[in-house]
């Protein structure tokens, strides 16, 4: 499957889940849905491209969400028009690793099977968590925690009891 370009504008749900969005017209989304790909890459107005989903709106509808840090460097808003490309995720993990959690992973054969047994989403929002910091020490902290926690835990995720985890790292 090869990419598709579409035109659509900048939506909002209103609602605690979910806000701005995309929504994607059903001859470009059927194709990615009938090959089984729900993981997508996509380029709003020529610009740089990012990993996502294509997440089901309920009435067989999709949509992909648009951040706020995303909408504001690309001048976004309520009703804008943008030209929209996407296509099949052929990563990995869905997200970029971030280096010190994959290096972690590889020296710490306990870590690495227990991140790895986790289902796709879980890793992505872990994958999210580490490299979301700015700071490579911040991000080898954050790595450094996740590791430990899963361990500590044989696997299991919760992720209040891991943000409690990094509050106690803190200390």
């Amino acid at each position: 499957m090869k990419s598709a370009l579409f035109r659509t504008i900048i939506e909002n749900f209103d609602s605690d889940l979910w806000s701005f969005h995309i929504c994607i017209p059903d001859d470009v989304v059927q194709p990615f849905l009938q090959a089984g790909e729900k993981r997508v890459v996509c380029e709003l107005n020529g610009t740089e491209s990012f990993q996502c989903a294509l997440m089901p709106k309920g009435d067989g509808q999709y949509f992909i969400n648009v951040n706020k840090e995303r909408r504001k460097k690309l001048g976004l808003q309520l009703g804008t028009k943008v030209s929209a490309i996407i296509w099949k995720d052929d990563s990995k993990y869905g997200l970029p690793m971030p280096e010190e959690l994959g290096e972690l992973l590889k020296i710490d054969e306990e870590g690495n099977q227990l991140f790895h047994a986790l289902t796709p989403g879980k890793q992505r929002n872990l994958i999210h968590i580490a490299g979301s910091p700015k700071r490579s020490e911040t991000r080898l902290n954050k790595a450094l925690v996740i590791v430990d926690y899963l361990k500590s835990t044989g696997g299991k995720l919760d992720f209040k009891e891991l943000n409690e985890a990094f509050k106690e790292s803190r200390r």
